[in-house]
């Protein structure tokens, strides 16, 4: 009953709907859907079976890892599949730090991480583990010296992202992988958000491990990609069955793993749409700083994805703003959507600089290559009146407007 009612209040208020918040989640496209439909009804098999839908089953997941393994770069026997971007973390971060621990216990990562990682440090911390955090300068960079500094003769293990989820940072992955070469250090990065945004190649890149979510880049929430290079030692998830060359034992969800393949190779050919993507970003800041007073661009414009737009507005509470940009039919976010729920401000963006209270009047926009230039004209149109009768609800403002 409650969800007929949420979608009776969206088609109540909204005479037009558009979804700009691609970097939190994406819908399941026409064509991943049909590649997946077969393995719910006919195509049934438990792939471990030794009949034939189960050998059908078996056969099909080696199709999708070779695919995905071909796409990123990487050997097929590198791929392994998870339930999600953030199994997928956590496994490459423990699973290296424990099977290294034997050679030192300081790991380096950055303060901007997802929660997923900066979670999984907490965890490592209270088994003895040390964290180096580096910081980000004002545009969420750090420069491969900086990360330099920063290791020691006990450092077993380098986790930076590749882009940032709410400022879409880019890191220079690269050079960083060649530091921890330099050193003989595991390097693993977080390329959730990358994937299906900027080109993305393991072999290229130089990493050892690196992470991957499919409903970032239009396959169902519930599966995931974790690449190790070939002699990386990494401790197994999941005792049990022999799945996943024995290290994250369970059965194979086939139809997901099916899906998540397709919708990779449909997001590394639409690579080529970014360019129009990242015009239709850099107008919707152009034209929010011209027409919104005491707005300001979260982050820098070079390096950074070309979907993602943070911005934040003074005198005005994100959550309040998402709310009635919700009312007008525009899906946005003020933050990670994976911690949309706290109250504290965005740990990005204290991290770029940002006072708390500048921070939590933010908003993210990311488009995908479903959005349109009629997209982008009815944000602009609904923004600014929206952003202004917050502000006029807001002491500090009228202070403002009166000196």
């Amino acid at each position: 009953m409650r969800i007929k009612k949420v979608k009776s209040e969206r088609r109540k208020y909204m005479s037009k709907f558009v979804y700009a918040d691609n970097a939190a989640t994406t819908n399941v496209s026409p064509e991943v859907l049909r590649e997946m439909m077969p393995y719910f009804g006919s195509e049934y098999g438990n792939p471990s079976s030794l009949y034939s839908i189960g050998r059908s089953a078996s056969l099909a997941i080696s199709a999708a890892r070779e695919k995905i393994a071909s796409l990123l770069g990487a050997k097929s026997n590198e791929i392994y599949f998870t339930s999600c971007g953030s199994e997928s973390d956590n496994w490459a971060i423990k699973g290296a730090a424990h099977a290294n621990a034997a050679k030192g216990k300081h790991i380096i990562t950055t303060v901007y991480e997802h929660h997923a990682v900066l979670h999984t440090m907490d965890s490592l911390k209270k088994e003895g583990f040390e964290i180096t955090y580096l910081k980000v300068d004002s545009n969420g960079q750090i420069t491969p010296e900086e990360l330099e500094a920063a290791i020691r003769p006990d450092t077993i293990l380098i986790a930076a992202m590749f882009a940032n989820n709410e400022i879409g940072s880019v890191l220079p992955i690269k050079e960083f992988a060649a530091v921890a070469k330099r050193h003989k250090i595991t390097i693993f990065t977080d390329a959730v958000q990358a994937v299906g945004n900027i080109p993305v190649n393991v072999s290229e890149l130089g990493v050892d491990m690196l992470s991957l979510s499919g409903h970032k880049i239009h396959a169902p929430k519930g599966i995931g990609v974790l690449y190790v290079k070939t002699g990386v030692r990494i401790a197994n998830l999941i005792d049990g069955g022999g799945q996943e060359r024995g290290r994250r034992g369970g059965t194979e969800n086939v139809a997901y793993i099916v899906g998540l393949a397709k919708a990779l190779e449909l997001a590394v050919s639409g690579l080529s749409d970014m360019g129009r993507i990242a015009a239709m970003r850099d107008r919707l800041a152009t034209e929010i700083i011209k027409n919104i007073p005491y707005s300001r661009i979260n982050g820098g414009m070079e390096h950074r994805l070309p979907g993602n737009l943070n911005v934040s507005f003074e005198f005005i509470e994100g959550e309040s703003l998402i709310l009635l940009l919700d009312m007008a039919g525009i899906c946005a976010s003020t933050g990670s959507a994976c911690s949309t729920a706290s109250l504290e401000p965005s740990h990005v963006l204290l991290s770029i600089g940002l006072p708390p209270e500048k921070a939590h009047g933010s908003l993210r926009l990311t488009l995908s290559h479903e959005n349109t230039e009629a997209d982008v004209d009815y944000i602009l149109e609904k923004l600014p009146p929206i952003v202004q009768r917050l502000r006029d609800m807001s002491p500090l403002y009228e202070q403002v407007k009166h000196k």
